[in-house]
């Protein structure tokens, strides 16, 4: 699939300077000399839930920055199943693995509406070379993208079902707002757990009667978190 807007596709329309979650992405650190070397375009974009970024094992051409919304990383098992390795939100860069490959490593597949900015790689690795502190922030973004990759498929292959589907929606609690919790279609669920989806629904319908979640919408997305303690029992 592809996006369904890309106004500014390869434009250089991004502001950077000004930009709302500056703070949590990519450029925190840079000064207005850094900025002097910035100039290839950097592409504000937005996905519609369900479009792709990118695909495993296209050429890369970039770093992305997530400004809102959450990205699913998908790849493929050797018996032809898709797997979810893990999911980004607001302030994560996506594709990284460009830095050092030349294609890259997943699917990446819009959980929800987003919106990115598309970062060249001769942007980065000028930048890099010239600033310290972008490259210490590369690096630092690095080492968290693979402990939190660790920490999901450690967080998400543990146990039975029931802890499996407790572990994900505690996971996916809202970061400024723990009492709400954000999952996905239950194929989606399934895909990130290694479960069946009849398997993650009779858990989530569980958790529901236990009185642990409250269903915040109709399509069974948005959950509010009443009880932890009774999902990390049962997790």
């Amino acid at each position: 699939m592809i996006p369904i807007r890309t106004e500014s596709a390869w434009k250089g329309t991004a502001d950077c300077r000004n930009c709302g979650i500056r703070d949590l992405v990519l450029f925190a650190d840079l000064n207005e000399q850094d900025f002097s070397h910035i100039h290839a375009p950097i592409d504000d974009l937005e996905y519609a839930q369900g479009a792709a970024l990118y695909g495993e094992g296209s050429l890369t051409q970039g770093i992305y920055t997530l400004r809102s919304g959450m990205i699913k990383l998908v790849r493929i098992t050797l018996d032809g199943r898709s797997r979810i390795v893990r999911v980004l939100r607001t302030g994560d860069v996506v594709g990284l693995e460009a830095l050092a490959n030349d294609r890259y490593d997943s699917d990446a597949i819009a959980l929800t509406p987003v919106s990115v900015c598309r970062i060249p790689l001769e942007v980065i690795e000028k930048l890099s070379a010239s600033s310290p502190r972008i490259h210490a922030q590369l690096m630092q973004k690095w080492q968290r993208a693979l402990k939190e990759a660790d920490d999901w498929l450690a967080d998400m292959n543990f146990g039975v079902a029931r802890q499996r589907v407790g572990n994900l929606i505690l996971k996916m609690r809202n970061p400024t707002n723990h009492d709400v919790s954000m999952v996905f279609s239950r194929e989606d669920m399934g895909a990130m757990l290694d479960l069946k989806l009849e398997t993650v629904s009779r858990e989530v319908s569980r958790l529901v009667r236990m009185g642990a979640i409250i269903p915040l919408d109709k399509q069974g997305r948005i959950y509010k978190v009443v009880h932890p303690e009774l999902i990390q029992g049962s997790a």
